[in-house]
C-alpha cells in the first residue's frame, strides 16, 4: 500500500477525527480504523487515543471510564515518543477539556493550552503544517482556550 493510499496519513486522520467528533457512526468507523493500527508513530498514536475517547463518548456508562483510561495511556505513550509535538498536545487537550474534572483525568489541560498558544503564536515556526495550524487555531478560539487578545493575534497569522 502506498503512503498516499494509507488511511493513516495526517490529512486522512484529521478529516476522520473531525467527522468522528460530529457523528456516532463516524466515531465507530474511526475507532475501528485506529484499533487496527499497530505501529509506533507518535502522532498516529495520539489519534488512536482520540478514537478511544470518542468511543467513550458513545459507550454505555459502564464502559466510558475504561475507554477514557485507555485513551490516557495512549496519550502518555504518544507523548513519550514526541513530547513537544503540538498536534499530540492538541488532541490531548481536545479530549481532556471535555472530560468531567471530577474524574481527575484532565491533568494536562492548562499545560497543553499554554503550550499550544505559544506554539501557534510562533507560526509558521509552530511545528504544525498549515492544515494542522488552521485546525488547532480554530479549536483554540472556538472553545475559549485563548484570551481575546491572543485570539485576535492568532487570527492575524
Amino acid at each position: 500500500m502506498s503512503a498516499e493510499a494509507s488511511p493513516y496519513t495526517l490529512a486522512n486522520l484529521r478529516r476522520s477525527y473531525q467527522e468522528a467528533a460530529a457523528s456516532k457512526e463516524a466515531g465507530e468507523k474511526f475507532y475501528q480504523l485506529m484499533a487496527a493500527y499497530q505501529q509506533q508513530d507518535a502522532v498516529v498514536l495520539a489519534y488512536k487515543a482520540a478514537a478511544e475517547a470518542i468511543r467513550a463518548r458513545d459507550a454505555s456508562m459502564f464502559n466510558k471510564l475504561a475507554y477514557i483510561q485507555n485513551a490516557g495511556k495512549q496519550f502518555d505513550q504518544a507523548g513519550q515518543l514526541d513530547a513537544d509535538n503540538p498536534e499530540i498536545r492538541f488532541l490531548r487537550l481536545s479530549v481532556e477539556s471535555n472530560i468531567p474534572s471530577f474524574l481527575g483525568l484532565s491533568q494536562h489541560v492548562e499545560e497543553d493550552r499554554e503550550f499550544l498558544v505559544n506554539s501557534l503564536l510562533k507560526h509558521p515556526k509552530s511545528g504544525l503544517d498549515m492544515e494542522a495550524f488552521q485546525l488547532v487555531r480554530r479549536f483554540m478560539i472556538d472553545h475559549g482556550h485563548v484570551s481575546e487578545a491572543d485570539a485576535q493575534r492568532l487570527m492575524q497569522l
